[in-house]
């Protein structure tokens, strides 16, 4: 008998000291920043043109 009182005065305990959560929606929009480098994609292009300019043209320095 006094196990379980002691068993429903915890489970007591333990529902009462169990904090509420909220779920809110924010006030402010959802800001996801995109910023991407694509310097590599047109270096690389460049780069790929100046030599195919310099073995086509090899007297233009």
């Amino acid at each position: 008998m006094l196990q379980k009182t002691g068993m429903i005065a915890a489970t007591a305990f333990v529902a009462i000291s169990c904090a509420t959560v909220k779920v809110e929606a924010p006030d402010k929009p959802i800001e996801i920043n995109l910023n991407v480098n694509i310097t590599q994609e047109v270096r690389v292009k460049l780069e790929r043109d100046v030599e195919d300019l310099i073995t086509n043209n090899p007297d233009i320095f």
